[in-house]
């Protein structure tokens, strides 16, 4: 016989394994009695396990994203509201606006985005000419989005995040006529110059040349913007649904 634990051939009357050691009626009676994988009490073992995880990562993802103080104080709650119409009514004239009137590059918030897109292109030109004018691009998206990961994570404002998901939205529908731009060359840039007058001046000119994607800048664009309006749509529900459980827990103390 063989052994059903190492595999070792042995006489058929043997009631041990001689290598292993373990007793065949013992081993047999024990197999016997375990279900087989695909039998009902494994499966219903499978499913409550996993069910019992997916509840942990729900309800992991609830106290991340939703978790509001409780009580909450009311002057700023207030706050929060005035900041919350704000960006909704705003956020409208943005996702209403077609990306060839440029309203987000003529806002005020291309004046706070700039400070950042000029940055990545001096810490991303490190990395040669390519990256460098990726750069821009990237560090006008990568400041709200950590400011995003330490407000949420570190300071647990909920709402805060809500309204940096906002500005992470305006932020891509910033860069939307930019990118459309790409073989007009007629935006006004940095230094009062259109892409037309400086050789390699114009980012995603160089960047979609470079890449063999040229062609594509229009619908680059338009993806890129419907990306912006999709994280303002998330910013008012998610903002609007923080303000919903706030009020309800609102109290008169001050925090």
């Amino acid at each position: 016989m063989i052994c059903p634990k190492c595999n070792l051939a042995q006489l058929d009357n043997n009631t041990e394994c001689a290598n292993c050691g373990i007793i065949f009626e013992k081993y047999f009676a024990r197999q016997a009695h375990l279900p087989e994988s695909g039998d009902p009490i494994t499966l219903n073992v499978h499913r409550k396990e996993l069910k019992a995880k997916m509840g942990n990562f729900i309800a992991l993802a609830r106290e991340l994203f939703f978790h509001v103080a409780s009580p909450v104080n009311s002057f700023y709650f207030s706050g929060r509201v005035l900041v919350f119409l704000l960006i909704f009514f705003w956020g409208w004239k943005f996702v209403l606006s077609p990306i060839e009137t440029n309203y987000a590059g003529q806002s005020f918030m291309h004046l706070v985005n700039l400070p950042f897109h000029e940055a990545g292109h001096i810490i991303f030109g490190f990395f040669g000419q390519f990256i460098m004018m990726l750069g821009g691009s990237l560090g006008q998206v990568l400041m709200p989005l950590t400011c995003f990961l330490v407000i949420l994570l570190k300071t647990r404002d909920t709402f805060g995040a809500s309204v940096v998901i906002w500005w992470l939205g305006e932020s891509c529908m910033d860069l939307a006529p930019y990118i459309n731009d790409a073989r007009d060359l007629k935006l006004i840039l940095l230094g009062g110059v259109t892409g037309n007058e400086v050789v390699d001046y114009h980012d995603w000119e160089f960047i979609l040349r470079n890449l063999g994607w040229l062609r594509y800048d229009h619908a680059l664009a338009q993806l890129t913007n419907t990306v912006g309006i999709l994280l303002m749509m998330i910013s008012f529900v998610w903002g609007g649904y923080i303000l919903f459980k706030q009020y309800k827990n609102l109290g008169s103390c001050l925090e």
